[in-house]
């Protein structure tokens, strides 16, 4: 095989070749180095390109499979990882000036998670300041979208998506608050799993909001979704809110068999004039296709789910504040103008307002455990909108502008982050201007297996896997 061709591969398919020893771990390097070397000036997803450093892991992940010490599914993988989490003696910024040079002396439990199973960290991918989405000033250039440069990745992960789509890794992670691996996957083309709370820990991810953040794969597969999750989740003792439960072999799952799945549309989300007309007539033919791989399909409704945008934001934009008040009363303007408006507006909204949040979670959640007992999953559209032009200059340009921060693709992606289930982006067409649209799938706590089978099912019906943006 030609080096040039390798970066092209899924890394299930690169996963094969190691294993059989058809291409080194080096070659396998080299070829995304190359790639990351003539393409990434375009795009911005790396903020920093661990170069020596993962061509010395794969020197030694090429002995270690010469003397037939093969890990896994993920061994000698280029991975790249998003700039939120600690990686030892390599910086760590969270996409701001104010972090620019710090430099962990410990990795992450994921990234750690990940070198155990032999992955290999090519480097650390760009994202919005603090991970906290729309912040318009990024310090290592705008995180472009591969499908069309004047168009946004997606919020927060943006680095982790363009460089995924573009194949400058074989698969990535991000973090998911609300929705910051389900956005950058639909508005990219990619696959985006954000896990139930609890299955993945958080220990050296830098927070956002945490009763919401998680740390998820986003990957151009279903199945690269699979080895790469399988590869981080799991207890860890660091972190006290991971749940000490077997982790399943998700791959095994993918068997195409959708025979007796039951699919739940919500209709609120899918049935709407919030959904641009292509989107909405994507997801309705995905739907249909589900209908025709043997699953049985009902409308069901969550009346609160209207709402969920505004009260996910509410909930994510306070717990921030609480986490950057330090930050703001000593460095406030070295912030981004939209991360600094965002905290401090949150910092100055009364108290009662994150209670009543709360109060609407717990019932929302309900309302949506309640409908997974009746059905096995629940679908609609990831974004409501494609990939967005990226701004031309910082802060809110409008009533409407404000008024779609607080609904638009979190009013989508939301509800699961509240609920604290699994939920996953699978592509499922394209606009009439070439940009992906994305279907979402999402199940009941720690049962990501039955989402990822119906992903895949659908993925491996349809061809929108294997399209390659233009770049």
């Amino acid at each position: 095989m030609d080096k040039a061709d390798v970066p092209f591969l899924s890394a299930t398919k690169l996963s094969g070749l190691i294993e059989r020893k058809e291409v080194s771990p080096v070659e396998a390097v080299e070829a995304y180095l190359d790639r990351i070397d003539r393409v990434d000036g375009k795009l911005n997803s790396y903020i920093t390109v661990c170069r020596e450093e993962a061509l010395q892991a794969a020197r030694e992940a090429e002995q270690a499979i010469l003397r037939g010490s093969y890990l896994g599914p993920m061994h000698g993988i280029p991975t790249a990882v998003k700039d939120q989490f600690y990686t030892k003696g390599v910086r760590t910024t969270a996409g701001s000036t104010i972090l620019w040079d710090f430099v962990p002396d410990e990795d992450a439990t994921v990234v750690a998670n990940l070198k155990k199973a032999g992955a290999i960290l090519l480097g650390k991918l760009n994202l919005s300041e603090f991970a906290l989405g729309e912040s318009f000033y990024h310090p290592a250039g705008t995180p472009r979208n591969p499908w069309n440069l004047e168009r946004n990745p997606g919020i927060s992960s943006s680095g982790s998506a363009a460089a995924t789509a573009a194949f400058l890794c074989a698969t990535s992670l991000g973090e998911d608050t609300g929705g910051s691996t389900r956005i950058p996957a639909a508005w990219s083309g990619l696959v985006g799993l954000r896990p139930t709370w609890g299955r993945v820990s958080r220990y050296g991810v830098l927070p956002v909001c945490w009763s919401m953040d998680t740390v998820g794969p986003i990957s151009r597969t279903v199945e690269d979704c699979a080895i790469t999750f399988k590869a981080i989740a799991g207890y860890d003792p660091k972190d006290p809110y991971t749940l000490n439960i077997p982790v399943p072999d998700y791959r095994r799952a993918l068997n195409g068999n959708m025979g007796g799945t039951r699919v739940g549309v919500i209709t609120e989300k899918v049935y709407t004039d919030e959904v641009d007309p292509e989107i909405r007539d994507a997801v309705t033919r995905a739907i249909g296709v589900l209908g025709e791989l043997g699953a049985p399909v009902e409308e069901v409704s969550l009346p609160l789910i209207e709402k969920a945008g505004a009260f996910s934001k509410a909930l994510t934009d306070m717990e921030g504040a609480a986490v950057h008040y330090e930050g703001l009363k000593k460095r406030a303007q070295e912030y981004d103008h939209n991360t600094r408006v965002r905290l401090l507006t949150a910092i100055l909204t009364p108290s009662q307002v994150y209670f009543k949040a709360q109060k609407l979670r717990a019932l929302l959640r309900q309302q949506i455990l309640d409908a997974l007992k009746r059905v096995d999953v629940l679908v609609l559209p990831t974004s409501p909108v494609p990939a967005p032009k990226i701004p031309d200059a910082p802060g809110i340009k409008s009533r409407e502008d404000a008024l779609s921060r607080l609904s638009g693709p979190r009013g989508f992606t939301g509800p699961f982050n509240l609920a604290s289930v699994p939920a996953l982006s699978v592509p499922c067409g394209f606009t009439s201007q070439d940009l992906p649209i994305s279907l979402q799938i999402a199940g009941r706590p720690f049962d990501e297996e039955t989402v990822m089978k119906v992903a895949h099912a659908y993925e491996q019906a349809t061809p929108w896997h294997t399209r390659r943006p233009p770049i």
